[in-house]
């Protein structure tokens, strides 16, 4: 099957799994037809996806992968002052690495809104419909023990499997959320997240891990602020475990301002070092 072949056959099993969206008329353009499947892929709620789909996903989503085009963690340059720390900017969806980090809710199960651009939206887009499954049937382990009005506290990480990302595993954590301003705990809770997340990728066999600006986004922590604790909190844990397997841990940034922020944290802005880590990001936000 061609791609095209496929994201017809996808669209077409979404419309028929789920009625209310069966009347969208497929778009004639790519883009429209990648846009229309990355929403169905949004909203679909948490269920296991036949044999026969599943392949199809899983063909059609490395492809794309591949076209956007994966970065090796292994070929990123090191900053200048520390050969364990690595800024990169780019779709952190298209890094092939050991663990990424997904800035997750407190549902764990997904971003639902057709054609977010958060990141939560984006890992379980290129992940596969698997990724909700699996994080929906954790969740619903916990709430049998905890009770049905259990959700993920703030900074505990949960661990899945990559599925179709190039990364081998998804470290999803929630971060704090700065209402009404920011105050002592929100740093406390950002800096849990590192520290919780590095600890979990080191249990379980990671050499190398990719942070995203973690709560920067609609959970509104100040992205200066956030950088600097997120740079102080790695720092530290790398020097309290020498050997504690993690070789490498990279800072992801997609924004222009955050890439400033990071590049003033970790590096000289005329260095040699700095240059090599500037990359071009790929369009990953359609399907």
């Amino acid at each position: 099957m061609t791609q095209e072949e496929r994201r017809y056959y996808l669209i077409h099993a979404l419309q028929e799994e789920m009625p209310n969206y069966a009347d969208y008329q497929i778009p004639e353009d790519e883009q429209g037809q990648k846009d229309l499947l990355r929403a169905l892929f949004n909203v679909r709620p948490p269920a296991p996806a036949s044999p026969a789909f599943l392949k199809v996903q899983d063909a059609y989503l490395k492809e794309r992968t591949e076209e956007k085009g994966i970065t090796d963690s292994r070929t990123l340059a090191p900053v200048p002052a520390n050969p364990q720390l690595v800024l990169w900017q780019g779709d952190i969806t298209t890094l092939r690495c050991d663990a990424i980090i997904n800035a997750a809710n407190s549902q764990m199960t997904g971003c639902y809104r057709p054609l977010h651009h958060c990141e939560d939206n984006m890992v379980h887009s290129f992940a596969g419909v698997q990724l909700r499954w699996d994080t929906w049937q954790r969740m619903e382990a916990y709430r049998e023990t905890y009770g049905q009005d259990y959700e993920q506290p703030t900074a505990v990480p949960m661990i899945t499997p990559g599925y179709n990302l190039p990364a081998k595993q998804v470290i999803h954590i929630v971060g704090p959320i700065v209402s009404p301003f920011l105050m002592q705990k929100h740093k406390d809770q950002l800096a849990a997240c590192y520290r919780a997340s590095l600890d979990l990728a080191a249990e379980n066999g990671c050499e190398n891990i990719a942070f995203c600006c973690l709560s920067t986004g609609v959970f509104m922590f100040p992205q200066d602020k956030a950088a600097e604790i997120a740079v102080a909190a790695v720092e530290q844990w790398m020097k309290e475990h020498p050997s504690g397997g993690l070789k490498q841990v990279i800072f992801n940034v997609f924004k222009e301002d955050d890439l400033r922020i990071y590049q003033r944290l970790l590096c000289a802005a005329d260095s040699d070092g700095f240059k090599k880590i500037r990359v071009k990001r790929s369009g990953g936000e359609d399907m």
